[in-house]
């Protein structure tokens, strides 16, 4: 696996991405009954919205996005859709415009979709087929980490920024300001990414293996 410096980009991207992509979890519900006063029943029914832009968004990207930009530029795409997603949260937030919240958490949901199916194919050709088990562990191992962390730290960067600012909104804001830069990093690291160099390299590491255990 470490044969390729691609593997460690890929585990870093992936990493970076669904981190990025989850530390709304514990703070967006809030984020609508602090800042916009919705009650319980409506906060929670944001989750419709993301829910329903994610079908849409793995459907268009998988029949008629990425066959056009290829796995690699879709999932670009995504991650600067997503970034600019929590811009228009933000945003929203700062108008107190209920109607502009509710479509950036559907576009979240849509850039999300995109953003996931693409990755996810992505992964495929990431993976030697003479290792698969262990190449899928680790790309798991990458997504389940962020998943794990994510809530944790989204909290924690509320609380903090409760502390540093005096407005609730700022508080917030800065929650899904980090979730920006962070999807922006993210498309760096994919940038980066060459699955013609990972395929050479693993399959020349593999091969040494093979052989050598025949020896």
């Amino acid at each position: 696996m470490l044969a390729s410096r691609q593997t460690s980009l890929f585990f870093g991207f992936l990493l970076l991405m669904t981190l990025s992509l989850f530390l709304q979890q514990p703070v967006l519900e809030p984020y609508a009954r602090e800042v916009f006063g919705m009650s319980i029943g409506e906060s929670a029914g944001l989750n419709k919205f993301w829910g329903y832009g994610i079908l849409v968004g793995m459907g268009i990207s998988g029949f008629l996005v990425v066959p056009r930009l290829g796995k690699q530029r879709t999932a670009q795409v995504g991650c600067l859709l997503t970034s600019f997603c929590f811009g228009l949260v933000i945003l929203s937030g700062l108008t107190q415009d209920q109607a502009l919240l509710k479509s950036a958490v559907m576009l979240f949901g849509l850039a999300s979709g995109i953003l996931t199916n693409s990755a996810v194919s992505l992964m495929l050709d990431l993976t030697a087929a003479e290792t698969a088990g262990t190449f899928v562990g680790a790309w798991g191992l990458a997504q389940a980490l962020a998943q794990a962390s994510a809530t944790l730290i989204g909290g924690a960067l509320l609380d903090i920024g409760r502390q540093v600012f005096s407005q609730t909104f700022w508080a917030f804001a800065l929650v899904f300001f980090c979730e920006m830069v962070g999807m922006l990093l993210a498309f760096g690291l994919l940038g980066r990414v060459n699955v013609r160099e990972f395929q050479v390299r693993s399959s020349k590491a593999i091969a040494a293996v093979l052989a050598g255990e025949l020896e």
